[in-house]
């Protein structure tokens, strides 16, 4: 079981482990844009088509920048700013953008190849197609391409490119801390917006963070965008993510004007037309990415030097990089992909198998070991191997809960920074494997419920400190088996849920509620339809359509959700999920004539009892005493109203099962023994029917019940 804790939950994260993946979705991106491409009717091309190869290269970009590939990044940033236009209906498809976009599909997989051998061979060199691409987004069509109609004026597009803006006023500098020694000049364009106050809230940012810098609105721009004259220290990347709270990323283009000048007075006319759609060269990058080169602005020079290039001479570039395009290495394919379906078929067949090689055992039993000796060791190797298999298909269905945890640090932090809060993110058991089906399903409800713990469990760092306790919060996310079930708990170190104010918040609402409820049936009543004790409603939480839902969705999955919280310390929400279809280890118990299974897994203890070590309690409940430590006794034949023919016989033995930190001892006739069992899924089958997870096929062919020990305990308590 693994432990990581990521520091204010923005730590830096390996991105490593998702290479391969990033790799293989590349390559069928990659794929199904060049057959889209040459399907593509220039003359009737619609908005679909377009819009698919637009979403395969944007894919692209956006995991080649997460990961570091910048040299991918650059070129697919460009192939999109052209299908960008192009779907946009700015320009009219023609035959040399269909050729550039399909040469640059080829480099960007030998690109691609070069970066999943560790960076071996000689790289693909891109400037020539960066600068066929820029040109023809620009509106410039080559000699040897049909006239294509007039495109849109790129004015009209929110790619636009850069104007010079006159200098802030002097007083508007002194608004947010004066005009810092080396600041820079930016041009910033917002847009298109649909709300105007999305662009006010940028302005209060300046005003409200000190030293960030100043920014002055700009006259003109085209309908729904706003120009900025902004003087600031901060990087491109750190603007961005403090304007990410209230304009998407997409709708922001910073322009250095010192950069912007300087490089208007080198290029030629064509080459200022073509930077106007060329946008930010940041491509998205994350700071300190892995693999991220270390002067992305020197990547970028070579393009804008290209362009100031003759004709002739980038005609011989684009020949000379060919053979190197064909000599690259081929992306490596480590897996493959097969429809759940097969693999669920493939499981149950295991199953079968399963329990086929046990009614061979059980039947070989009563074999003279001298006799049937060949015979005996080949079912003992059909045991090993019949494990051996059942554990590596099983292994296919399940991931790992580090893919569902890994989504949550970077969200965790953009909402903590928006809160004003300080939270540190722990996570324990990464290595615990779900089913790939709930993984899917249950990232939702986990989403919600750390929003939820950030928003309403963490107080502000002032409001900690007052309390005496750290000004950083710890939000922790864990995940386990115990016993038939995986247990995936939230818990949080912050206020906890106040039952005062459930109680009026339930009254208000018209719930029926009393002041001998127990803490548990009153942490209910947030699961309530609508129900939220938040004051005011923000774009985080508030309208009481959460708890509900994620309620909802995990009894959709036969799962269940416990929450456990002490006022001023923290709150603990437990989700527990049956498994859907596994084969685990159990222990067969008798009571009477059918047989029941335990999960190994749960089974502390077992022992025969002693009547004097029993006693009874109130209402007939009875506890046993077990070195020192009484717990329940819960009699399997009440349980289940077993019948009963041999009235001589009773039930004298007991097994110690633990569940949710919670010990039982159930009473039974004999133990039968140890072995792996098939669990199906009952419900889908028959019903859903109280303390029972599942249900098996034992070696003679019956059909016995799994016991859900979790189940059994909370009887117990209850």
């Amino acid at each position: 079981m693994g432990e990581t804790q990521q520091e204010g939950a923005g730590a830096d994260f390996d991105l490593s482990q998702f290479y391969q993946i990033f790799f293989e979705e590349a390559g069928e991106n990659l794929d199904h844009m060049e057959q889209m491409l040459l399907d593509l009717d220039l003359g009737t091309a619609d908005d679909e088509e377009l819009n698919g190869i637009f979403r395969c290269a944007h894919s692209i970009k956006g995991g080649a920048a997460t990961f570091g590939f910048s040299d991918v990044a650059e070129l697919t940033h460009h192939m999109e700013s052209l299908l960008d236009r192009l779907r946009r209906h700015e320009l009219q498809a023609i035959p040399p953008m269909v050729d550039v976009l399909l040469e640059s599909a080829d480099a960007s997989r030998s690109l691609l190849a070069r970066h999943q051998a560790g960076g071996e061979g000689e790289a693909v060199s891109t400037t020539d197609l960066v600068r066929r691409i820029s040109e023809l987004a620009a509106g410039v069509v080559p000699d040897a391409a049909a006239p294509a109609p007039a495109p849109a004026p790129v004015a009209a597009s929110p790619v636009v490119a850069p104007v010079a803006v006159p200098a802030p006023p002097a007083a508007a500098s002194v608004a947010a801390g004066g005009d810092a020694a080396g600041a820079r000049r930016l041009e910033i364009r917002i847009g298109p917006l649909s709300h105007p106050e999305q662009a006010d809230a940028l302005t209060e940012l300046f005003r409200d963070i000190p030293g960030l810098g100043t920014i002055t609105a700009v006259p003109g721009g085209d309908a729904g965008m706003r120009v900025f004259a902004v003087q600031t220290n901060s990087s491109d990347a750190d603007l961005l993510d403090l304007f990410a709270f209230h304009v998407a990323k997409e709708q922001v283009r910073i322009v250095d004007q010192a950069a912007t000048a300087t490089a208007a007075a080198e290029r030629p006319a064509v080459a200022a037309a073509v930077d106007g759609v060329m946008g930010n060269a940041g491509f998205g990058f994350f700071a300190g990415a892995p693999g991220a080169p270390t002067g992305m602005a020197a990547d970028a020079k070579p393009a804008g030097d290209a362009v100031a290039a003759k004709a002739g001479a980038s005609a011989a570039t684009g020949k000379a990089a060919e053979p190197k395009v064909a000599n690259q290495a081929q992306m490596e394919t480590a897996t493959i992909r097969v429809a759940v379906s097969k693999v669920d078929q493939l499981i149950n067949l295991v199953g079968e198998l399963v329990i086929t090689q046990a009614m061979l055992a059980q039947n070989s039993r009563g074999l003279d070991g001298a006799v049937y000796q060949q015979l005996l060791a080949g079912l003992a190797d059909l045991d090993r191997n019949t494990r051996d298999l059942q554990e590596s298909v099983m292994s296919i269905r399940m991931i790992p809960m580090s893919i569902v945890f890994s989504r949550f640090p970077r969200m965790l932090r953009d909402l903590a920074n928006k809160l004003g809060k300080k939270v540190d993110l722990v996570t324990h058991g990464e290595a615990t494997e779900l089913d790939k089906g709930l993984v899917e399903k249950i990232t939702d409800p986990l989403t919600h419920l750390v929003r939820n713990s950030c928003d309403h469990g963490i107080e502000l760092p002032a409001d900690r400190l007052a309390k005496g306790k750290s000004e950083h919060g710890t939000i922790t996310l864990s995940a386990s088996h115990q016993g038939g079930s995986i247990v995936i708990e939230v818990r949080d170190d912050g206020r906890g849920l106040s039952r005062t104010k459930i109680m009026a918040k339930a009254r208000e609402r018209g719930l029926e509620v009393s002041d001998q409820m127990s803490d548990a049936d009153v942490w209910q009543l947030i699961f309530a339809p609508g129900f939220s004790t938040a004051e005011e409603v923000t774009d985080v939480s508030g309208r009481g359509v959460g708890m509900d839902v994620v309620k909802r969705n995990i009894a959709s999955l036969n799962g269940t959700v416990e929450i456990d919280s002490a006022e001023g310390y923290g709150m603990r929400v437990s989700v527990r999920l049956p498994l859907t279809l596994a084969i685990m280890d159990g222990m067969s118990v008798g009571v009477g004539d059918e047989v029941y299974i335990l999960p190994l897994s749960s089974v502390v203890e077992s022992f025969q009892v002693n009547q004097s070590s029993v006693s009874t309690v109130a209402q007939g409940s009875q506890l046993v005493k077990v070195r020192e430590e009484y717990m329940p006794v819960i009699a399997l034949e009440k349980v289940f109203q077993v019948p009963r023919f041999d009235f001589e016989k009773s039930s004298n033995i007991m097994v110690v099962v633990e569940a949710d930190g919670s010990r039982v001892a159930l009473l039974v006739d004999e133990l039968l023994g140890q072995h792996q069992v098939v669990v199906k899924n009952l419900e889908s089958n028959y019903r859903k029917i109280p303390n029972i997870s599942g249900a098996t096929i034992l070696g003679d062919g019956k059909v016995a019940l799994i016991l859900d020990t979790a189940g059994l305990v909370r009887r117990a308590r209850h």
